[in-house]
């Protein structure tokens, strides 16, 4: 499946965020290029690709190996919050219902 998400944090502040986050859900880092990353693991394979957009913006991109909504899938959507925290800590992610 294909994720994205559009944030204020700088690129290589996701990466750095990218590394610790899927380190702890058992995703071993693999092969790293400039601005993308493959993550490993029991759960798939991950590639997250991250690049500048409208200036002062980020967009994160992660392909996951994976056909429905996984465990992966859904690690990948944790993460978009954790970025979605770190651009602003004051926001509180709340269910819509």
């Amino acid at each position: 499946m294909r994720h994205f998400y559009r944030t204020t944090v700088a690129p290589d502040v996701v990466m750095e965020s990218a590394d610790r986050y899927f380190a702890l859900r058992g995703q071993a880092k693999g092969r790293s290029e400039s601005r993308s990353q493959l993550f490993t693991g029991a759960l798939g394979v991950l590639r997250l690709s991250v690049r500048m957009d409208g200036g002062h913006y980020t967009v994160v991109e992660a392909y996951t190996d994976q056909v429905g909504e996984s465990r992966l899938d859904k690690n990948v959507k944790q993460f978009f919050v954790v970025l979605h925290r770190q651009a602003d800590a004051r926001r509180r992610v709340e269910a819509g219902y």
